[in-house]
């Protein structure tokens, strides 16, 4: 029987000495840059409502919704145990800690905002940005998988792995962790690789899907809605193959996550957003 991968990236991709460069920091550089990239290619497209030289300016107030929705939503969804026992926890950042989520809702403040400021619809606004979303999730995943955070649930699939965060043991140094996984000794605590499963399917393939859809004038507030309604189908999905987080287990009927029950909500938005578009249009 062959080793389930071992998966123990270092997370410096760059060291220069005083300055490091982070995996997790190229990451988030890919997602904005080809967001930035995309949307101007779009914002081209006469039925779009900003220009192209107005994609930087906007991408700018995204950025700033996104880190700090993502930072907020994680402390509030998932960390209050620990701002209670350190009330600076919001702000270290270093010590990671995102959630898509919340990082939804400071990018609908930022769309909101820049749409009031440019005196343009909001629901067009967010037709335009969810075309690139999801491809910044992929980066994003991509993310989590190479800092070995976010995994699956324990699994004999063949193309399971082993996280060393999630064993139920610490290892004394990194030789000693390659010498029990090459013994085989790690193989029961082999997991669902699934933060490659949310990158193929809440990114890649639901990128394709919505950057299809958007190709033509649709109904305002259809991509947005298809956008939503993709998203969360796909990370309920996932969620079946990821471990829940350890301080807060199963959050209903001893099956539900936190994160299936933060994507109900944006699936009820999606359809209701839909079915507006289409009988708006009519």
């Amino acid at each position: 029987m062959s080793l389930p991968y071992l998966v123990d990236f270092d997370p410096v991709a760059l060291d220069l000495g005083m300055i490091q460069v982070h995996w997790y920091g190229i990451t988030y550089l890919l997602a904005f840059a080809s967001a930035w990239a995309l949307l101007r290619h779009r914002a081209r497209q006469p039925h779009w409502p900003i220009e192209p030289v107005q994609v930087g300016d906007y991408l700018f107030w995204g950025i700033v919704g996104v880190i700090a929705g993502g930072r907020l939503g994680y402390v509030l969804f998932y960390g209050l145990d620990r701002w209670a026992d350190d009330l600076l926890f919001p702000f270290k950042l270093q010590d990671g800690g995102m959630s898509f989520h919340g990082g939804l809702v400071g990018v609908l403040v930022a769309m909101a905002l820049y749409a009031r400021h440019l005196g343009i619809g909001f629901l067009k606004l967010g037709d335009f940005t969810a075309q690139v979303v999801p491809l910044g999730l992929a980066f994003g995943r991509i993310g989590n998988f190479i800092g070995g955070e976010l995994w699956g649930r324990v699994s004999d699939a063949p193309w399971a792995m082993v996280f060393p965060a999630a064993l139920d043991r610490a290892y004394s140094s990194p030789a000693a962790l390659e010498a029990a996984w090459r013994a085989g000794e790690l193989s029961d605590q082999a997991r669902h690789p699934s933060q490659l499963y949310q990158a193929a399917l809440e990114g890649l393939l639901l990128f394709a899907i919505v950057w299809i859809f958007a190709r033509k004038p649709r109904p305002t507030g259809a991509v947005g809605g298809l956008f939503l309604v993709g998203y969360a189908l796909f990370r309920i999905f996932a969620e079946w193959f990821r471990e829940p987080d350890a301080h807060l287990g199963f959050v209903a009927f001893q099956a539900l996550t936190m994160g299936m029950l933060l994507s109900l909500p944006m699936l009820a938005a999606g359809v209701a957003l839909l079915v507006y578009a289409y009988r708006k249009s009519a």
